[in-house]
């Protein structure tokens, strides 16, 4: 496995946060590294594999690394990153307590994915830019002005994950999208679907293909493939069951799209031939 190191990123040893744009970012073998990262997504979509886990990922998602977690990124669509490394919560000079604005593993249940919504995307975009600006100044005064924006960074995006009753289109999108990510295998009905997270049908369709460059119909479909190809790869369910299991009435059909989607048949899946051939 890939091993990336601090040396190769941050300007220097006593660094404790480093910008990495990937504008944009291709797909990446599963790796881990020496620091931990704060990915935010800016536009596009992927497919963001952690710790062994599929996750769909589009504008406005948030990911926390930790240094031992194993992530990649597959099945890339004009994925755009901005990558905020840090070595440690403990190797900042002028903050402590940083481990409260990140997310907390309970019962070995790790919220390492959050959704900001546009208005917030904005903000954060302002904030990366001010610490590009105070790259590895050497004096004190600079450092601590670096680390204290690098703790508003935090603030933010935890402020603007808990914003559960937002009363923009953006936040209600997101709601919806986060939904979808536990629901994907039932039925949907765009318009009941709309309804529910006071949308009107017009706006989930130009909003969500704004978030995602897909249809809310192909962006579901994709769910449901990442979490059938995770399946195939992971358990000894048949085709058919999985197919069933992610939300599809009719095995063919779903095979046709799978074969559509990642150039694979489930069975060649299945067969481990994709990884042979990788």
């Amino acid at each position: 496995m890939t091993v990336l190191h601090s040396v190769d990123f941050f300007p220097s040893g006593s660094a404790s946060v480093a910008i990495e744009p990937r504008l944009p970012q291709a797909a990446f073998p599963e790796h881990h590294h020496d620091f931990h990262e704060i990915v935010i997504v800016e536009h596009g979509t992927g497919i963001h594999v952690f710790n062994g886990q599929p996750y769909t990922i589009s504008g406005g998602t948030i990911c926390f690394v930790r240094d031992h977690d194993r992530h990649l990124y597959e099945h890339t669509d004009n994925l755009c990153l901005t990558n905020v490394l840090y070595r440690s919560p403990e190797a900042f000079q002028f903050l402590s307590g940083l481990n409260l604005l990140l997310p907390q593993e309970q019962d070995g249940n790790y919220p390492s994915h959050w959704r900001v919504n546009q208005t917030a995307l904005t903000q954060v975009r302002q904030i990366v830019g001010q610490l590009e600006q105070h790259d590895d100044a050497p004096d004190a005064p600079e450092r601590a002005n670096r680390e204290l924006l690098f703790m508003q960074l935090l603030v933010l995006l935890r402020k603007s994950s808990l914003a559960q009753n937002a009363e923009d289109n953006d936040a209600r999108l997101n709601q919806l999208i986060v939904w979808l990510e536990e629901h994907f295998a039932e039925d949907v009905c765009w318009e009941s679907l709309a309804d529910g997270f006071s949308l009107s049908l017009r706006t989930l369709h130009r909003q969500l293909k704004q978030y995602t460059g897909l249809t809310p119909q192909r962006y579901l479909n994709r769910l449901r493939l990442i979490k059938a190809r995770h399946l195939l790869r992971h358990s000894d369910e048949s085709v058919t069951d999985i197919a069933y299991r992610c939300g599809f009435g009719d095995s063919n059909h779903f095979s046709t799209l799978f074969r559509r989607e990642f150039s694979w048949s489930p069975r060649d899946i299945r067969q481990g031939r994709d990884a042979v051939l990788q």
